[in-house]
């Protein structure tokens, strides 16, 4: 059998050949692989000539597998599950599993509701990543992400929509007795208005009052979401934000929405995993849960 092994081509090859065979780009497999593009090329180019079969056609706009290469990639990846699994079996006690999502997702709607997901299943040890990053999800070895956006997300993956963006004014029930409830675009000159990355405070203005800004308005701007939150909850002045990252603490009463308006949005969030993956086990524990939540 030694023998055998011995002649076969390196697993780096074949995951690149993989990689490259489901994205038929090698750009695109390099991002994920989180390598050069020359790299991914030579890797295949290494491959056909140990085979001394042409895997790939190269066009004048990306490639196109051979028939041979179609049948190949085939194999190759049920063989590669096949290893994902196996090394999944060595451990039935502990089942991991990582979830990639924006920061302000994180701390806002996700981590206060995890508590109920390791009470329900104490078997996953889920890791959650923080980060605005694009998941290369082989490479950083991300199960499935949330993402804020419009699809496509990239080739070769499962697109789900998980929650609408509803977006909203809200401050400090103290702040607003203080100044009272602001109904019109000049009672706005009487606060700070907080700022996120999103910078959305132009487009509600327009949307809501038909001026894109108020001259009067003061502004204070964060470079995140969560922090426009937490300076409303401070009393510091009105945030714009989604409803769903605020809706605990409107309902115990921490923050009032004011205005009428909610801005709609053409973006959302969205679930993103791969397609080629494992077929059952904690993955669909994790997306089943997160549907639920978000339909709460």
């Amino acid at each position: 059998m030694s023998a055998t092994l011995s002649t076969l081509p390196s697993l780096n090859a074949l995951r690149t050949f993989e990689v490259a065979a489901r994205h038929l780009n090698f750009r695109l497999a390099a991002d994920e692989l989180a390598v050069t593009q020359a790299a991914v090329a030579q890797q295949v180019r290494g491959l056909e000539a140990s085979l001394g079969i042409r895997l790939f056609e190269r066009l004048p706009r990306g490639l196109a597998l051979t028939s041979a290469g179609r049948a190949y990639a085939e194999s190759i990846g049920r063989a590669l599950e096949l290893i994902v699994q196996a090394t999944q079996a060595l451990r039935p006690d502990l089942l991991q599993l990582t979830v990639s999502v924006p920061p302000s997702f994180a701390s806002r709607w996700l981590i206060p509701r995890l508590a109920r997901f390791t009470e329900a299943h104490p078997h996953i040890d889920l890791r959650v990543l923080a980060t605005e990053q694009l998941s290369r999800f082989h490479t950083d070895g991300v199960d499935v992400a949330v993402r804020y956006g419009r699809p496509p997300f990239g080739p070769g993956l499962n697109v789900e929509r998980l929650l609408e963006q509803r977006i909203v004014v809200v401050g400090n029930p103290a702040l607003i007795e203080r100044l009272g409830c602001p109904r019109e675009a000049a009672d706005l000159q009487h606060f700070l208005l907080l700022h996120d990355a999103h910078n959305l405070w132009p487009r509600y203005m327009e949307h809501a009052f038909g001026r894109s800004q108020h001259g009067g308005s003061k502004n204070l701007r964060f470079n995140s979401t969560s922090l426009a939150i937490e300076a409303a909850l401070a009393g510091q002045g009105l945030a714009l934000v989604s409803r769903a990252f605020v809706a605990d603490d409107l309902r115990a009463g921490r923050l009032v929405a004011v205005l009428d308006h909610e801005l709609p949005m053409d973006k959302a969030f969205y679930l993103v995993w791969p397609r080629r993956g494992v077929s059952d086990g904690p993955l669909h524990t994790v997306l089943d849960w997160l549907r639920i939540q978000a339909r709460q």
